[in-house]
């Protein structure tokens, strides 16, 4: 009779409490899975609108001393622009090297000798030596680009590299992009952007989740810019207590439950 008192008491009070525990724990569970803020490009930017005043993309650097430079030249002479090309072609794709400006802004080319390139823009130069390559080749194209233009990219993003920038204009979504998009917990509306402009170094942070990004010009990376995306630690610090706040609840709720199941089976 005693033992039958025992277990109608232990059974009263384990159960009300056992399925207070539960509900108790459902909640809290729920609530240690509320969606922390979202974090996206663009956010500010509203449905069907149109942005004005957008950074000119049409920008054409000028060719400085110590550049270097991949130049190919073809007409309707194959054999002959084997001639021309042979040089760049080896030096390009197996010493990573090409046409170097020299300290008095010229490069030495075949038969052509100094051509002047310091100062010239891309399309400038490469007019200049289709004209200059006229007596040697029938209806000669040649075309230029950066050999030693590049951008470092850093930080929580999946791929972090340097991205070779072989034309003038790269813009900062493209470089996301092309190294892999930033990861989850990245911050999106912090992006960091160090610029080299002569003896100075400028910084600048700058914010993907609003429009006006469009309008910036800092849009459009440089050479030789380093972009770091920088992480989130207050997202990675409440995934973190969250994700131990539910290791630890469900160890306690575990333990009352066989607790409470030992003590029935006891008592029963």
């Amino acid at each position: 009779m005693h033992k039958q008192y025992i277990s109608g008491s232990a059974l009263k009070t384990a159960g009300p409490f056992y399925t207070a525990m539960l509900i108790l724990g459902t909640v809290f569970l729920l609530a240690s899975c509320a969606p922390t803020k979202n974090s996206y490009y663009f956010k500010t930017l509203k449905k069907d609108t149109t942005i004005s005043g957008l950074v000119n993309k049409d920008l054409e650097s000028k060719i400085s001393k110590g550049d270097n430079l991949a130049i190919v030249v073809s007409s309707l002479s194959k054999e002959e622009d084997l001639v021309f090309n042979e040089g760049t072609m080896t030096a390009s794709t197996v010493n990573g090297a090409g046409f170097l400006v020299d300290k008095d802004g010229t490069i030495s080319f075949h038969k052509l000798g100094k051509v002047q390139a310091e100062g010239l823009t891309r399309k400038e130069l490469a007019a200049a030596m289709q004209k200059q390559l006229m007596p040697f080749l029938k209806d000669p194209i040649v075309t230029v680009q950066y050999l030693n233009h590049k951008i470092t990219v850093l930080g929580e993003v999946l791929k972090p590299q340097v991205l070779n920038m072989p034309e003038e204009q790269l813009s900062l979504i493209d470089v996301i992009v092309l190294s892999g998009d930033v990861k989850e917990d990245a911050r999106r509306n912090d992006i960091m952007i160090i610029r080299e402009t002569g003896n100075e170094k400028k910084v600048k942070h700058v914010n993907l989740e609003d429009h006006s990004i469009f309008t910036s010009p800092w849009y459009y990376v440089q050479p030789n810019d380093i972009v770091i995306v920088s992480p989130d630690f207050e997202k990675r610090d409440k995934e973190a207590k969250r994700a131990r706040f539910q290791t630890n609840f469900g160890i306690i709720v575990s333990t009352v439950s066989l607790v409470i199941i030992i003590l029935d089976r006891i008592f029963r």
